[in-house]
């Protein structure tokens, strides 16, 4: 993977992202870090080899995103997405977020992985083989509270995932409240949100400005208790909001 593409300048005001890696392999977790840190507005605070170093460094060290790999020696990635979310939701820290973003990354582009992953609580599902921008982009995606789901597995996704989300996760009463609690404008934003649409295409659907849409995003997402869009997502699946 090349590691030099040209920085993107971010604006005055944005915060550093801060990033931890998780891989096996060190020389992917140093061509990462290279490529991370090429970034103003990125910066890698911790590196791990395998899951259970993982939810270890995450004890100790505040990250923002977490790009995790799927598949490691003992603790995998599924796995340790699982129990940093939980760990952090156990003992947020003062003003923080409940817990870091995580995207997983894989070398399989396979819908049991993608499965896995958001399950557990992921933000994203990324090829490793993406291109250096698209994997820079991911970060700033879940950094800001959108989902990241690789663009060659959006639409098996879509096809295949919702029957096993039902069949695995049957809806909760509290999901299926919470959905009904929506306005009528925020049940057109949900359904939309989860065929895959971005606010701009949200806008442009339903001719609405941008600020419009972010704003019944965040209504949302705080009625169905959700992380981020890709939860959102899943409950949208498991209800029966939309279908394949």
């Amino acid at each position: 993977m090349p590691i030099n593409p040209a920085p993107i300048n971010p604006a005055p005001e944005s915060p550093t992202i801060r990033v931890a890696l998780v891989d096996d392999q060190r020389l992917v977790r140093s061509g990462f870090t290279m490529l991370i840190n090429s970034q103003p507005d990125l910066h890698v605070v911790c590196e791990a080899g395998n899951g259970a170093d993982a939810v270890a460094a995450l004890q100790a060290t505040r990250a923002d995103v977490v790009l995790m790999d799927v598949r490691m020696p003992g603790m995998d990635g599924i796995e340790a997405t699982r129990r940093i979310l939980a760990q952090a939701s156990a003992a947020p820290g003062p003003g923080e977020r409940s817990g870091p973003k995580i995207v997983v990354l894989t070398t399989f582009d396979l819908d049991e992985y993608a499965l896995a992953a958001i399950q557990a609580g992921a933000s994203g599902f990324l090829l490793k083989d993406a291109p250096p921008e698209e994997l820079l982009e991911a970060i700033r995606t879940v950094y800001r509270g959108d989902a990241v789901i690789a663009p060659s597995t959006t639409r098996r996704l879509l096809d295949h995932v919702a029957p096993m989300l039902r069949r695995s996760s049957p809806a909760t009463g509290a999901n299926a409240d919470a959905v009904k609690s929506l306005t009528a404008r925020e049940r057109e934003v949900f359904e939309l949100i989860a065929r895959g649409l971005s606010n701009p295409e949200i806008a442009g659907s339903l001719y609405l400005s941008e600020a419009t849409v972010k704003t019944h995003v965040g209504h949302i997402l705080a009625k169905l208790r959700a992380r981020d869009r890709v939860q959102a997502v899943l409950i949208a699946y498991e209800t029966s909001v939309v279908q394949p």
